[in-house]
């Protein structure tokens, strides 16, 4: 007799996705003998938007500077672990390799060219290409971001909220399977966040560019994101989906403004869940 299996149960059966990125158990030290991370492990699907959260000094930039191979420029390495980006290993390789594999990072602070204009400063994000459509990707990048093409000044002189724009748009130009965002909310009004993160969901959406997303500001990232990370003192405390953080008591209380006047810290919660899942 035929045994049926019914499509539950081989999609069960099927081996889940390989992620995009696979952070792996990473230890980062600055200058030989500070220990920033601290056996740090996440994984970001394709297409997805992961918020990567926790307050300051956490880790959350240097984190991202260790995918993006940029510590090399601040006495910082990956002394421990591996970072697997599209099935190959990332960790010790220069930034300009990885830009060229894929990863494109928007620095915290925007850090446009201030004296170049923004169309020098959309092609200066294209330098890794090649090809002869560079063009079509600046009026695509207007179209997200109708602003930019009215400022023929230098970029300097744009708004916080223009400069953090173009720097996305930057991003957008090197053609990136994944984009690195440091604090794109930093120091703009309450409207130009909801619009900032507006635009990001939208590219998500429309191009499919993998985002991992650092914020302290828990609201406006969970509500883009589809899983979180929390970390503190190094390391990754908490996750889940975004339904499942916003739903937390722990992290409505200590980042989404349910405390009163008290904060939780995560320092003595179990991590063995954690451990099980990625030891």
């Amino acid at each position: 007799m035929q045994t049926t299996i019914d499509a539950n149960t081989r999609a069960s059966a099927a081996p889940a996705a390989a992620p995009l990125l696979d952070v792996r158990n990473i230890e980062v030290v600055y200058d030989d003998v500070i220990l920033v991370l601290r056996g740090l492990s996440m994984e970001v699907p394709k297409g997805a938007i992961v918020a990567l959260l926790g307050a300051n000094g956490a880790g959350k930039s240097t984190t991202l500077k260790a995918i993006s191979g940029l510590l090399k420029t601040e006495d910082g390495e990956v002394t421990r672990g591996e970072i697997v980006f599209d099935g190959e290993r990332i960790d010790g390789t220069d930034p300009d390799r990885i830009v060229r594999r894929g990863i494109f990072q928007v620095m915290e602070g925007r850090r446009i060219v201030a004296d170049m204009t923004c169309l020098e400063n959309l092609r200066l994000g294209a330098f890794t290409r090649r090809d002869s459509e560079v063009s079509r990707d600046i009026e695509m990048v207007y179209n997200y971001f109708p602003r930019l093409k009215e400022r023929t000044g230098l970029a300097g002189y744009l708004s916080g909220g223009e400069q953090q724009m173009l720097a996305i748009g930057r991003a957008l130009m090197a053609r990136p399977k994944m984009i690195l965002m440091d604090e794109p909310s930093m120091g703009l009004s309450p409207l130009l966040v909801k619009e900032v993160f507006a635009i990001i969901k939208k590219i998500n959406r429309d191009l499919g560019v993998t985002i991992l997303l650092v914020e302290q500001n828990a609201r406006a990232a969970l509500s883009v994101a589809s899983h979180g990370y929390i970390m503190e003192q190094g390391k990754v405390v908490l996750d889940g989906t975004a339904d499942e953080l916003r739903d937390n008591e722990d992290v409505k209380e200590f980042y989404l403004g349910g405390a009163g006047d008290q904060r939780k810290s995560f320092k003595n919660l179990k991590s063995f869940k954690r451990r099980k899942r990625w030891l």
